[in-house]
């Protein structure tokens, strides 16, 4: 199954493929990999491995060990955005209460079958730049027709 790949650039620019690599199996995140790893179009580039989620949208989080789901006792953060439902619709200060803690399910740190989607962080660039390598995604937005 391939992966839904998201490269982002430190100037806020994110292109987006979809790639087949057995090569990024056994990697775990935050961990450094060639570009050649992914394809061979990203000759030169170095990548950090940002984020990734699996087939159901559990996050990957790096203080899970091994690939399987488990249960973590998250604050907020990754995998955690809002409060809870039992909290009700009151009005606060601040979005976060102070001590809320929830078990949610969150994938190990490796990479494997199950993850869909991985995010990549460029750390060194190659020859060729990702906008060549990516002509479609460079184009800017067309206006959308305005209804009379």
């Amino acid at each position: 199954m391939p992966f839904k790949i998201n490269i982002s650039e430190k100037n806020g620019k994110t292109f987006h493929t979809e790639l087949e690599s057995e090569a990024l199996f056994g990697k775990e995140i935050h961990g450094k990999i060639n570009g050649v790893e992914v394809s061979p179009d990203f000759a030169g580039y170095e990548f950090e491995i940002a984020g990734a989620s699996d087939k159901s949208g559990f996050p990957v989080r790096e203080d899970v060990e091994g690939i399987g789901l488990k249960g973590v006792l998250m604050n907020y953060g990754v995998g955690m955005k809002r409060r809870s439902r039992r909290e009700g619709k009151k009005k606060r200060s601040h979005f976060t209460p102070n001590g809320l803690r929830l078990r949610k399910s969150a994938r190990g740190k490796i990479i494997s079958a199950e993850i869909m989607q991985l995010n990549l962080k460029v750390l060194k660039h190659g020859e060729k730049s990702l906008s060549e390598i990516f002509p479609e995604q460079n184009k800017p937005k067309a206006e959308a027709p305005v209804a009379a």
